[in-house]
């Protein structure tokens, strides 16, 4: 789980502190939705803080999975993992509102379901993806 940079203030820390947490597909996908569920809660109420809150982490949650997607010390599958949930924070933060159907989509592709197999084997086909990837631009 990532630890989160923010200050929350009190309302607000209930909620949110340990919401991050994107080290499978399935964490990521459940930060997301609690973030959207939260994030409904606050528009419901008008708490534009409440509102700023959720996308402030799901920004922070972005940018560390971009860092993460980069990094040569990891490996290859994990970063092709982060790289695929750097994708999903920022479809969210641009399009919250299709982002469930949008993922929904996303999950039944040829490429997600290869990311998947390559998250629950722990990665040993990473370099069979990224040639596959390489050769169907």
């Amino acid at each position: 789980m990532a630890k989160i940079d923010l200050q929350l203030d009190p309302p607000y820390r209930e909620d949110l502190a340990g919401i991050l947490s994107f080290s499978s597909f399935e964490e990521a996908e459940n930060t997301i939705l609690s973030l959207e569920k939260l994030c409904r809660k606050y528009q419901s109420a008008s708490d534009k803080k409440g509102v700023e809150y959720c996308r402030k982490i799901a920004s922070l949650g972005r940018r560390r999975a971009e860092l993460i997607s980069r990094n040569k010390k990891v490996d290859a599958h994990k970063r092709l993992q982060k790289k695929e949930i750097a994708a999903w924070f920022k479809i969210w933060l641009e399009t919250p509102a299709i982002f469930g159907d949008w993922l929904a989509m996303r999950k039944n592709t040829e490429e997600f379901q290869k990311l998947l197999e390559l998250e629950q084997i722990g990665g040993k086909k990473a370099g069979d993806l990224y040639v596959t990837r390489k050769e169907n631009p």
